[in-house]
């Protein structure tokens, strides 16, 4: 017999070759079976043509060097985004930290009535007090802190401000909380710590969402509202400001997005990446603030005395640890954020008495 017929010629050792091949390849995942598509649920008051929105849009072109692919869902009810979220129909979530509360305590108390702000001879420091959340968002994101960013199966996956929550009144002689005795001032039915404050205050709270409270407002329902420069104009808040209301210059607490992860669905050390890159960013989203602050007409703006302005500071203070012993605010979020702010303003009164410190 030839032993020609029983060894494989050139040609038929490359067919063998580019059989195996095809068959390695048809056995190996692709691309989308490796690693589909994590669902991202973002809230923006404004939706897919907001500046949350677009933002998180090169955040999901930059998650890509780090294996993650992302398919965004905008909302403009938060409500609906983080329940989506919470029954696992995302993936993960961009909200609030007044809404993300529930998934991590410690990184929500930077939305906490007052916890970011610093007050300099009698007057409002304004960027002293986005500082305070720069350091504090820039301490979180350090690999030190990750045991705090995680709760259960969740993780913070980036934080980035919204701004300071400024009072919103329509009428102009609403100066004082002396004058709020007996209004109605909107609070969100899942943020407890604001009708605490409201009946605090002697005001009465009407129960709002992200969807009616603006409509309330202009509408006269509430006599006052707390909302960040970035809705003055989207949500046409002028509107119920009109030519008698204005917006007090003293931040009630500075508002972030919280970027909350659901562990399972990403790569070990996903975490610190999404959360060095919010960081990275931080500039970018001040930017952001600060033109929406600007934007606002200078007759808008209501000035409040020094020694008012010191007033309202002690009274936010000791309504945030009234609120904190009743379970409503992380005490160690709160902690951490205070010695950032005596880091910051260390000639404060407050740097010298324990309240906060104590907490562990």
């Amino acid at each position: 017999m030839s032993t020609s017929l029983c060894r494989p010629t050139l040609r038929t050792r490359a067919g063998l070759a580019t059989a195996a091949a095809l068959l390695l390849a048809a056995a190996a995942p692709t691309p989308a079976q490796a690693q589909a598509p994590q669902r991202l649920c973002v809230y923006d008051m404004v939706g897919t043509s907001g500046d949350q929105y677009t933002m998180t849009r090169d955040y999901v072109v930059a998650m890509q060097r780090h294996g993650v692919s992302f398919q965004l869902k905008g909302y403009t009810d938060e409500r609906v985004a983080v329940e989506d979220f919470r029954t696992g129909q995302c993936d993960a979530v961009i909200a609030t930290g007044l809404r993300t509360r529930q998934f991590n305590g410690i990184a929500a108390t930077l939305d906490a009535l007052g916890a970011t702000t610093i007050v300099r001879n009698g007057k409002i420091d304004m960027p002293a007090s986005y500082e305070v959340v720069r350091q504090t968002v820039a301490a979180f994101t350090s690999p030190a802190a990750t045991k705090f960013l995680v709760e259960g199966n969740y993780e913070v996956g980036g934080i980035l401000p919204v701004g300071a929550a400024y009072p919103m009144v329509r009428d102009r002689r609403i100066n004082s909380v002396e004058a709020l005795a007996g209004r109605r001032i909107a609070a969100f039915d899942h943020d407890r710590a604001q009708a605490l404050m409201i009946q605090r205050i002697g005001a009465q709270p009407v129960s709002a969402d992200i969807t009616n409270f603006s409509t309330k407002f202009n509408n006269g329902m509430v006599d006052m509202i707390g909302a960040p420069a970035l809705a003055y104009r989207p949500l046409e808040l002028y509107k119920g400001i009109g030519k008698t209301g204005a917006v007090g210059r003293f931040p009630l607490l500075i508002l972030t997005y919280q970027v909350i992860l659901n562990r399972s669905k990403f790569p070990a050390g996903f975490g610190e990446k999404s959360r060095q890159y919010w960081l990275d960013h931080f500039d970018g989203a001040m930017s952001l603030v600060a033109n929406a602050e600007n934007s606002i007409p200078a007759s808008a703006w209501m000035e409040f005395a020094p020694e008012d302005a010191v007033k309202y500071t002690l009274m936010l203070r000791q309504a945030r640890i009234d609120i904190a012993e009743a379970g409503f605010y992380n005490k160690r979020g709160l902690r951490i954020i205070k010695k950032v702010r005596c880091s910051i303003n260390p000639s404060d009164s407050e740097c010298s008495t324990p309240a906060e410190l104590e907490w562990k």
